[in-house]
């Protein structure tokens, strides 16, 4: 007999207002539909509405985990309806800053995933506190502790303090290390491995299918990274490599974003250590962009969730029109699939290894 229950929309693992509806035998999921539409701002009309750099600050709050993605990824496609070029610091600079949000937000996400799955609190504060080295950097960057608002028309704000690139270092050299405990303390545990392994499977084809993308495309076996095959910025002069694992399982989504952590610090020194000298900074804020009449441009960005896209039609004073295709969103929209045959339990790995932000899926 097939009963429905509602999950959320303010359960503790659901990680926000999402609300999901299952229809469960006994303890088996025969069918999970997620309803969104609790946390719902209509952010592409809002920049409708507004002058292209008042803007940023909403795209921040789309994804609040790692909101410096957003802002570079807005301020990016303004700057290719301007034809604007960044200046080679500020996108030296970028790539770094945008690494550091990156190791911040996974490690936010395995914290938060690894309570869901087993009450591993003990990592939940191991991970918080390590990810405040991060956050520190960042502050440092930007002036700002949580929503930096950093990225301008050509580079950024502000430049790199001095003594940054040493700081950062000693982070990333202390976060490495810890990364493997991380794994020693998961990996090791029957429980946790148990709660993981075969548990939510997206094959291949199912993954193209459903159109997921980032870590939770590249668990099943797709090798494609934003940053790798439609590289900007200075990826291509970066030598790192798009982590995959064929298994497809929640265990699979989580050791990738495990190996993500450490492509990621090796991404960060490497553009640290090659970093030229220069000027990063961006132009005085413009408010009437007159070379944008009529455009149409798209920007794809590798954010930690996944690929984003934003598509603008650009008139001078204003976005005409702005649409942006979000990696929860689409991510989140997979979760009713491969939860078909589980247990309710289950319900909360799956989520977790698809590590949603329910800010991002707003549409």
């Amino acid at each position: 007999m097939t009963t429905r229950i509602n999950i959320g929309p303010v359960h503790p693992s659901t990680h926000g207002v999402l609300r999901l509806v299952a229809d469960i035998d006994g303890d088996t999921v025969v069918n999970l539909e997620p309803h969104i539409g609790f946390l719902h701002r209509g952010v592409e009309k809002l920049v409708e509405t507004r002058m292209y750099m008042q803007s940023p600050p909403y795209m921040e709050k789309l994804d609040y985990v790692a909101p410096m993605s957003y802002d570079e990824a807005y301020v990016a496609t303004v700057e290719q309806a301007m034809g604007v070029e960044v200046k080679e610091r500020a996108m030296w600079v970028r790539t770094a800053l945008l690494e550091l949000q990156r190791i911040a937000s996974h490690l936010l996400w395995l914290g938060t995933m690894a309570n869901d799955v087993g009450q591993f609190f003990t990592l939940f504060m191991w991970c918080f506190k390590d990810r405040d080295l991060v956050l520190r950097l960042l502050e440092e960057a930007s002036g700002a502790r949580m929503f930096y608002v950093n990225m301008r028309i050509g580079g950024l704000i502000r430049d790199l303090p001095p003594g940054f690139e040493d700081r950062a270092r000693e982070a990333l050299d202390y976060i490495e290390k810890r990364v493997k405990e991380y794994e020693d303390f998961l990996e090791k545990n029957p429980l946790f491995m148990e709660r993981m392994k075969g548990v939510g499977v997206m094959d291949r084809d199912m993954a193209i299918s459903l159109g997921v993308t980032g870590p939770v495309l590249r668990g099943s076996g797709v090798s494609y990274d934003v940053r790798k095959d439609i590289p900007y910025y200075v990826y291509d002069k970066l030598n790192f490599e798009a982590q995959v694992r064929s298994e497809g399982d929640c265990f699979a989504r989580y050791k990738v974003r495990m190996l993500e952590l450490r492509e990621s610090i090796k991404l960060v020194r490497n553009a640290l250590s090659k970093m030229p000298a220069g000027d990063a900074l961006g132009m005085q804020v413009r408010l009437i962009l007159p070379s944008a009449k009529n455009r149409e441009v798209r920007v794809s960005r590798e954010l930690p969730r996944g690929e984003c896209m934003m598509y603008m039609v650009a008139d001078p004073q204003r976005p005409y029109r702005l649409s942006i295709r979000s990696p929860t969103f689409i991510n989140l929209a997979a979760l009713g699939e491969i939860s078909k045959g589980c247990k309710t339990a289950d319900i909360f790995a799956i989520l977790g290894s698809l590590d949603v932000v329910m800010g991002d899926a707003d549409r």
